[in-house]
């Protein structure tokens, strides 16, 4: 069982996990073993609620498909098991932060006082720029 929330958690069989060959270089271990580890996880078929559902599917996040799968490679670590915890953990930090709201902004004016402090600024630096000119005689 993995623990999003106090009431929300997801059951383990929900996660298709598969080990594969790491790409890129290393040594003569890696031709040898399969240490990697190809995380899927269908949003659509699992028992998050609803809200959960829909916010994932509104994220513009490269590692969720068109078809509502959430794809996690990892391969950082040289054991499967360590591999294995940091896909777990990335799911639960992209299913976490779905949860968290935003607060709105306000918006606010200039005060007076900024106002004429960065007015008075643009005309210095533009009786400085004057001076650059031509001169004439």
């Amino acid at each position: 069982m993995l623990t999003i929330s106090n009431n929300v958690s997801l059951d383990e069989d929900e996660i298709e996990i598969e080990s594969i060959r790491a790409q890129g270089s290393g040594g003569q271990k890696v031709n040898k073993t399969s240490a990697a580890i190809h995380l899927r996880f269908d949003i659509a078929a699992s028992s998050l609620p609803e809200f959960y559902k829909e916010r994932l599917l509104a994220l513009k996040d490269s590692r969720i498909t068109k078809e509502g799968i959430i794809v996690i490679k990892s391969q950082q670590h040289r054991s499967r098991e360590q591999n294995k915890e940091e896909a777990l953990e990335r799911l639960v930090e992209l299913i976490k932060s779905v949860n968290v709201s935003k607060k709105k902004r306000i918006a606010t004016k200039p005060t007076k006082g900024s106002v004429k402090k960065r007015l008075q600024s643009k005309k210095k630096q533009g009786e400085k720029k004057k001076l650059r000119g031509k001169v004439a005689d």
